[in-house]
């Protein structure tokens, strides 16, 4: 009996060991990670208040936790919808590679070598709204998406690199792309130029995804219904792409078209 309830007791050590080891590793040197860092402070905060007894502010601490731990789902989905979506009972060699798949590694790997090399780039994501405006009045590309086409479009050497790309499906549909600048730019930080600008605008005005990646800086914005978020990681930057652009044939992507808020990928 005595063997028996110290194996259980080792068992959820390492169950629970392996969960914190999964988490760590998803989140680790992603924007997600601080949050967890802070997150293990204000625990250790809150069992401080508990052990010298500080009912008033044990109080606050635990209605605190229970309106962001809501906050947190929301805030986090992209995050946390792509962490659940890479557990699964088979091997990786096993897993579908869909196009959708392979499209998403190749043009997160694009972004994120433009922005170690500080190219800058902009990159727009056609979502249901129609971009035929902007892309008619640019150079017309209907080109298969490939990552080595993609950042041979940025390099500063060629005609194409001033403009955004935008990207229908899986086709890169226009090069050198101009696109309306944002009226209301007071969420850009004087470190963000035209390119930001451009991207936030485009926003505002579409239903697009933009991915902007920073010439002076180099890091990767990501800009969608007028908001624009700086400093995206790359796990997170598939998260957010996942997220909006879901793969056909899936249960989620059933229940959400249901509902008319996202397009097949393929059109």
């Amino acid at each position: 009996m005595h063997f028996l309830q110290l194996f259980t007791s080792c068992m959820e050590v390492f169950i629970i060991a392996l969960m914190i080891y999964y988490l760590l590793s998803f989140f680790w040197n992603t924007r997600a990670m601080d949050l967890i860092i802070g997150l293990i402070a204000f625990l250790m905060f809150y069992a401080f208040t508990t052990w010298v007894h500080l009912p008033v502010l044990e109080k606050l601490l635990f209605y605190f936790v229970n309106v962001a731990v809501i906050a947190l789902l929301i805030i986090f989905q992209p995050e946390l919808r792509l962490a659940l979506s890479r557990l699964s009972v088979k091997g990786k060699k096993y897993r579908e590679v869909t196009e959708f798949d392979k499209f998403l590694d190749g043009i997160s790997q694009s972004v994120y070598r433009l922005s170690d090399r500080r190219i800058g780039a902009l990159i727009v994501l056609e979502n249901q709204d129609t971009l035929d405006e902007y892309a008619n009045k640019a150079v017309l590309l209907n080109a298969k998406f490939s990552p080595e086409l993609l950042e041979s479009i940025f390099i500063t050497t060629t005609p194409l690199h001033d403009g955004a790309v935008i990207i229908r499906g899986t086709t890169i549909l226009s090069a050198a792309t101009i696109l309306p600048l944002a009226d209301d730019s007071t969420q850009l930080s004087k470190s963000m130029g035209t390119r930001h600008r451009a991207g936030l605008g485009i926003s505002q005005a579409t239903d697009a995804l933009i991915i902007v990646v920073s010439e002076e800086t180099g890091k990767v914005s990501i800009a969608r219904d007028g908001i624009m978020t700086r400093g995206i990681k790359i796990d997170r930057c598939k998260g957010i792409i996942r997220s909006v652009f879901t793969p056909p044939q899936t249960a989620i992507e059933s229940s959400i078209n249901a509902l008319g808020r996202l397009k097949p990928w393929n059109r």
